[in-house]
């Protein structure tokens, strides 16, 4: 990276494209907040074809949402409601503002705050047919994310995690799909019980 390139990075000039469905192509800013990574597109396309290339009617869960490229990705290709969550300040203003950019009306939520709050204390009028987590990866949140979801989990929910080792499946879940590219590692779990 070059030096007005990782000046630019640091102002928040860098964007985010949304790769599938009603949305397709749309870019977005992302804050200027660090450590915000969003999902890279090639991971974000293998994902999707792993859920399959449509949400139609499906309930999604984006907790530390970031940049909102996975929860925009499920809304773009059809989910029935998408909640977000996110506690930097910043960053979830920017996300308000793409949920305005996009109109994407009640079927985005965002909820202000921290998402380990969220898995315990939250009230959702429905459970969630997919989950994304991709917290920051030196917080090691995602033992502790698994141990809070299930009560939130409609049956056969699937759930997204990214971290940057590769990822052992506790007592409870299974690894249905796993992959890597580059420094991320990601997998599709489900629980077993």
């Amino acid at each position: 990276m070059t030096t007005r390139s990782k000046a630019s990075a640091a102002h928040g000039s860098g964007t985010l494209r949304i790769i599938g469905g009603e949305w397709r192509r749309r870019v977005l800013p992302i804050a200027a907040v660090e450590g915000l990574r969003p999902t890279p597109d090639r991971v974000r396309e293998t994902l999707f074809n792993w859920l399959g290339q449509y949400l139609d009617g499906l309930h999604c869960l984006d907790l530390f949402a970031g940049s909102g490229a996975l929860g925009f990705e499920a809304a773009s290709r059809g989910a029935a409601s998408v909640t977000l969550v996110e506690s930097h300040p910043l960053a979830a203003r920017r996300l308000q503002e793409h949920c305005t950019t996009l109109d994407a009306g009640p079927r985005v939520q965002l909820h202000r705050g921290d998402a380990i709050h969220f898995l315990r204390d939250a009230q959702p009028e429905h459970t969630f047919d997919i989950v994304f987590l991709d917290p920051p990866y030196a917080l090691g949140l995602l033992p502790q994310c698994l141990d809070a979801l299930p009560r939130l989990l409609a049956p056969d929910a699937r759930v997204y995690l990214e971290d940057d080792a590769p990822f052992e499946a506790p007592p409870g879940w299974e690894i249905l799909r796993q992959d890597r590219a580059g420094r991320v590692c990601y997998a599709l779990l489900k629980r077993t019980d």
